[in-house]
């Protein structure tokens, strides 16, 4: 990433800041990839519509000019996280004396659509987590795998990253590395204990081909299984149990914590299994579960 191609803008500077992030910030590889390919955008647009050659000549209208550039093409979600991306690397630049002030500091935010998540009905996931084939090596796994999003409400990204080191299936608890390289405890529950447990002497020998590469959880040439054969794995029983809405590992997790809300589960307790550093990232299950509060009384209410 160094260079500055043809007189723009330099880019050591992003390359120093992607291993800031990395050592200090421990931020997790998706969101520094992430950040990664925001610069590069950002450099490219700078240097070749704003005629910019340096970090330092870059002002508010530059920056604005590119997020409505932007504005077209990805989700506000997207334009978000592209704003704190340039407000933290132009920090970083700034407490290093590297540019002036920090150009991105009155940069507003998008608006971003207040949207609650998408969660399945406890018979959708039943029938879901019944859904793979017992008999088979990969069956055996899959439902492993559904039983363990559900039971912990674990990212896809933690759950591919697990190793023999972070489960104990005799006390039938997790050890999640989860974002900012944070450890924390989840409790895994009788029915996932025993489908991992089925798993793990039943199928996994069988999987392996060769080298053990150390994950849990593996694909059928034996290496480790990636995110996205999660997500088409969902994806294929959902659509043979019927299910229409779209089903994803991230629907599994809400599910997950909109049922413990919903069945007497604390909100402290319940952002420490899942993670949030903020409690109020935890507080939108609370509108869930009041929404369908409502949906049951209007359903049912003569008087609705």
């Amino acid at each position: 990433m160094n260079g500055g191609d043809g007189g723009g803008i330099v880019r050591g500077e992003v390359d120093l800041f992607l291993e800031y992030l990395v050592a200090e910030r421990r931020m997790s590889r998706h969101t520094v990839s992430a950040y990664a390919g925001d610069l590069r955008n950002l450099a490219d647009f700078l240097t070749q519509q704003r005629g910019r050659s340096s970090w330092s000549d870059v002002d508010r209208r530059d920056l604005d000019d590119y997020l409505t550039a932007c504005a077209s093409q990805p989700a506000p979600k997207t334009r978000a996280r592209r704003l704190a991306c340039m407000r933290s690397f132009f920090r970083f630049l700034e407490e290093r004396a590297l540019v002036p002030s920090n150009p991105a500091t009155s940069v507003a935010f998008p608006k971003l659509p207040q949207s609650l998540p998408k969660t399945l009905s406890a018979p959708h996931v039943d029938a879901l987590l019944n859904a793979p084939e017992l008999s088979t090596p990969l069956g055996l796994r899959d439902k492993a795998i559904l039983e363990l999003l559900y039971a912990t409400g674990i990212r896809v990204a933690e759950l591919t990253e697990l190793t023999f080191h972070h489960v104990n299936l005799k006390a039938g608890f997790l050890i999640v590395r989860g974002k900012g390289d944070k450890e924390r405890l989840v409790p895994m529950g009788q029915w996932a204990v025993e489908a991992l447990q089925a798993y793990v002497e039943r199928a996994r020998p069988t999987l392996l081909k060769g080298k053990d590469p150390g994950r849990v959880f593996l694909n059928h040439r034996g290496r480790p299984l990636s995110r996205q054969g999660v997500w088409k794995m969902i994806k294929t029983y959902a659509r043979r149990v019927g299910i229409s809405e779209a089903v994803s590992p991230h629907v599994l997790r809400h599910s997950f914590a909109t049922h413990l809300l919903q069945n007497g589960a604390d909100l402290r307790s319940l952002q420490m299994m899942l993670g949030h550093a903020d409690i109020s990232t935890t507080q939108i299950y609370t509108h869930v579960a009041r929404e369908r509060l409502k949906k049951i009384h209007q359903h049912h209410h003569p008087r609705a």
